[in-house]
């Protein structure tokens, strides 16, 4: 399907290619970022996790250049229901639905299954950033309509396209999430030192316990098996299944992408008694240590914390990267030295009966996330105070 300005709709991945995609990832502010490198998102059609039967039919742009060459690519997916994306909008389409209206399908420029933020309008370096990423979402813009979606939803962007998003037209809404950053420390006691002395003795004994019960294992590259991977999957799925009811990969994918990104999987492993028993699987970007999966089948007292909090830590010190992002939610890793930071989402609604309203919510929203953010970090920073 072509669309207006040399844009165009391809229903995989593969049919842009791993060279063109990742040509306009390169870009030094994009900072390597795992979630939008192709063979991520290659890894997720191929073993049907990203697929129309499961509700996110691939429809990604490409903008080519004068020379034929692609000059910027956007992830985007038709949705026919809102799992996944960890920017909440069921409200908006049960109302909308409610009132008569249509809210699925959607199209929705995002990294599946992971709330991260990344690009979503990827230029090639040496192409004026700004004027492509308004023929990509001109592109998106025109599709929907064509296809007959109830909007364009781009979660997770980075900040510079949410301030040209919102510059363009779209519903802006923040967000926020809790974020490590390294101040130059040279060790996990380092971090410690600069905590309040409580904070530092709960955190101390916290270790102390879970890794006296068990003994923890960091994997990546070739030192990845299958039988790692088996391992962790049986945690995923307990866990997962109880949290969501039905968990979004399969097992396929853990093994396709350990095929492909080996050298980027830090996957964290705890074993008791000979027996693997719990896991955290993280992915390594150029400046961030970003944690994704968690799962147990034993109960361990503090190892959620230790797995996913300390350890992505201790190696993102070892590593010489800028900060961890462990994921959505969660007020209670303040106290364990992340701190608020701001996400981002931009929204077209092609109706203005429902878009509005939600304008006007949003307006409200993005006020009260502040004034939190600035609460939560002034009245719970585990940080020692400084004058």
């Amino acid at each position: 399907m072509s669309l207006p300005s040399a844009v165009s709709v391809h229903r995989r991945i593969a049919e842009i290619g791993k060279a063109a995609w990742n040509s306009c990832l390169s870009r030094e502010d994009y900072a390597a970022n795992p979630f939008v490198d192709f063979d991520f998102l290659d890894a997720l059609e191929v073993t049907h996790c990203a697929v129309e039967r499961t509700g996110w039919s691939p429809c990604h742009l490409e903008l080519k250049d004068g020379e034929g060459r692609t000059a910027a690519v956007m992830p985007l997916y038709l949705k026919s229901h809102s799992r996944g994306e960890y920017v909440f909008d069921h409200a908006w389409a049960d109302a909308y639905e409610r009132a008569g209206g249509r809210y699925y399908p959607k199209l929705q420029s995002a990294a599946p299954f992971s709330p991260v933020t990344g690009p979503r309008l990827l230029v090639r370096p040496d192409v004026e950033r700004a004027s492509a990423q308004r023929l990509l979402l001109g592109g998106a813009l025109t599709l929907c309509e064509r296809v007959g979606a109830s909007g364009v939803n781009i979660t997770f962007p980075t900040e510079q396209e949410w301030t040209l998003l919102g510059e363009e037209g779209l519903l802006q809404r923040q967000d926020q999430q809790y974020h490590w950053h390294n101040r130059g420390y040279g060790s996990f006691d380092d971090f410690l030192a600069q905590l309040s002395s409580g904070r530092r003795k709960t955190i101390r004994r916290e270790r102390r316990d879970a890794l006296a019960a068990v003994e923890v294992v960091a994997l990546s590259g070739a030192e990845l098996t299958e039988a790692h991977w088996d391992a962790f999957f049986g945690f995923y799925m307990d866990t997962g299944g109880r949290k969501w009811g039905q968990p979004y990969l399969n097992r396929a994918f853990f093994s396709e992408l350990s095929a492909r990104m080996a050298e980027r999987i830090l996957l964290i492993l705890a074993r008791r008694n000979g027996r693997w028993i719990a896991g955290a699987i993280n992915l390594i970007g150029a400046d961030c240590l970003y944690g994704r999966h968690w799962g147990c089948i034993e109960d361990v007292p503090f190892l959620h914390f230790e797995l996913c909090y300390y350890q992505a830590i201790e190696h993102a010190i070892r590593l010489g990267l800028a900060r961890v992002e462990a994921g959505a939610q969660g007020q209670h890793k303040i106290a364990r030295g992340y701190l608020p930071a701001p996400v981002y989402s931009a929204h077209y609604i092609r109706d203005k009966a429902l878009r509005q309203p939600v304008a006007r919510y949003l307006e409200q929203e993005r006020q009260s996330v502040r004034e939190e953010m600035d609460w939560l970090a002034e009245e719970y920073s585990p940080f020692k105070a400084t004058d």
